[in-house]
């Protein structure tokens, strides 16, 4: 084959190509999705880097951590409607639900932590006292599942509906009862085992560094006016007047701050 047809084979080659992505699901709006893809076009077609860079402008950014892991969507609805009355919405702020704390609580128990695996699991298991941590065979994530069917359980039993339909007021009534350990879920467990997970997951949720799925926005340090996960603030915490920093999460450190004004 001659140089000249060996150079119009290639041709024809990325010429095909770049039809077929065109054409193609891998093209939005005539913009390539990924690096390699885009090299085949953009090389050629200056028309494609501009198309790229509007686009890209008017996405939206989508938060990859809020998606569920664990949870069915009707145990997810659940746990929001639980976490928000441990932790309510008022005038400081957004409460545990728009935070995502719900979505916290999911990632832990999909993870390790649910299954219990750090922790010794071969018993004996006694009866705790008041300084001890609950001992028990249930691994949390059956734990928390369990507290969630049995809210349902003692709501339609006190109110006939489901825990997520009932007014706040009497969900803060089946929480109070969970509280006390008045509710036994199955195993002979009592229901506070349950309700103290709860209340922790849900602090947990508000306040930790949202790549683990909670803290939307670092809104729960936004009103602690807590500077969030900085290297380092030592000039400001010497300094005489108090100074607000922005919340920082641990992405920031990469480069992926979001400017975002504080109110």
């Amino acid at each position: 084959m001659s140089e000249q047809e060996k150079n119009n084979t290639v041709l024809d080659k990325r010429s095909s190509r770049r039809t077929f992505i065109k054409n193609s699901g891998l093209t939005v709006g005539g913009v390539v999705l990924g690096g390699a893809l885009g090299s085949l076009l953009i090389k050629d077609d200056k028309s494609a880097t501009t198309t790229k860079t509007q686009n890209h402008a008017a996405t939206p950014k989508a938060n990859p951590n809020v998606a569920l892991m664990f949870f069915t969507p009707n145990q997810y609805q659940v746990t929001q409607a639980a976490v928000e009355r441990i932790f309510p919405e008022d005038a400081n702020g957004p409460g545990a639900k728009e935070l995502n704390a719900a979505i916290y609580i999911d990632h832990q128990l999909a993870g390790p932590w649910g299954s219990n695996v750090k922790d010794y699991r071969l018993g004996a298991f006694y009866k705790a006292e008041e300084n001890q941590g609950p001992q028990t065979k249930i691994l949390r994530k059956d734990l928390f599942l369990a507290g969630l069917v049995s809210l349902d359980k003692y709501s339609n039993e006190q109110y006939e509906v489901d825990f997520k339909e009932l007014e706040a007021a009497k969900q803060d009534e089946v929480l109070l009862s969970f509280s006390e350990g008045k509710v036994e879920l199955y195993g002979k467990i009592s229901s506070s085992q349950f309700f103290n997970l709860l209340r922790t997951l849900t602090i947990e949720g508000v306040y930790a560094d949202p790549m683990y799925g909670g803290n939307n926005e670092m809104l729960g340090w936004s009103m602690r006016k807590y500077p969030g996960s900085r290297m380092q603030y030592v000039a400001e915490i010497q300094d005489e007047k108090f100074i607000q920093l922005e919340p920082q999460s641990l992405n920031s450190q990469m480069g992926h701050k979001k400017k975002r004004g504080l109110t």
